[in-house]
């Protein structure tokens, strides 16, 4: 994506960190968190590629052929998938959102073939602009899940903070965290576009 080197930089480790922490995730579950987990390690991976500063690298015209074709791939599974909850149509959409971004940074670089892909430099306003709405209403909504409400301690109960708790790579609040993290880079990357 385009935009100052620091803040590219810092999407790239925010994203790299997510992928790496959805691997550890993935690990530690079973089932249908496991899937998604791997889904979303697959976002993050993706996402931390594509935010890379033009100054370290700039990526050959093919590899936006190539992020298009995987996560083409990763939507049609997505899709397959979100029979099973809605979850999986969050990662519908974002596989899609990743595809119309590599199709739009294909697009000035694509010389004459410009106006075969449909999409103009900087992508289609309205489509750009519906993803925005979507991603700005998940943030909303993850980050309402992130914020803690108290809760009274109960007598001979353990209160807030003690107790079992799971481990690391199975809490639901830090997947949660994950998940915002993601959809904020992808805000950024959409804004950028």
């Amino acid at each position: 994506m385009h935009g100052p080197a620091l803040s590219g930089w810092l999407m790239v480790v925010l994203c790299a960190v997510t992928g790496v922490y959805c691997l550890l995730r993935m690990r530690a579950s079973a089932g249908e968190e496991r899937r998604a987990a791997g889904g979303e390690a697959v976002m993050g991976f993706g996402m931390a590629t594509m935010a890379l500063p033009s100054a370290a690298l700039t990526p050959p015209e093919w590899s936006w052929a190539v992020y298009a074709a995987v996560f083409g791939g990763a939507a049609l599974h997505g899709l397959a998938a979100v029979r099973h909850g809605g979850h999986h149509l969050h990662h519908f959409v974002g596989s899609l959102a990743m595809v119309y971004m590599a199709v739009s940074m294909a697009a000035p670089g694509a010389g004459a073939h410009t106006g075969h892909t449909g999409v103009a430099a900087g992508g289609v306003p309205v489509l750009t602009g519906g993803l925005l709405l979507y991603y700005m209403v998940y943030v909303l909504h993850a980050g309402a899940g992130l914020v803690p409400v108290a809760m009274p301690a109960t007598a001979g109960g353990p209160g807030p903070g003690r107790g079992p708790r799971p481990a690391w790579a199975a809490r639901p609040e830090l997947a949660l965290a994950c998940r915002l993290s993601m959809a904020l880079a992808m805000l950024a990357m959409l804004v950028t576009l």
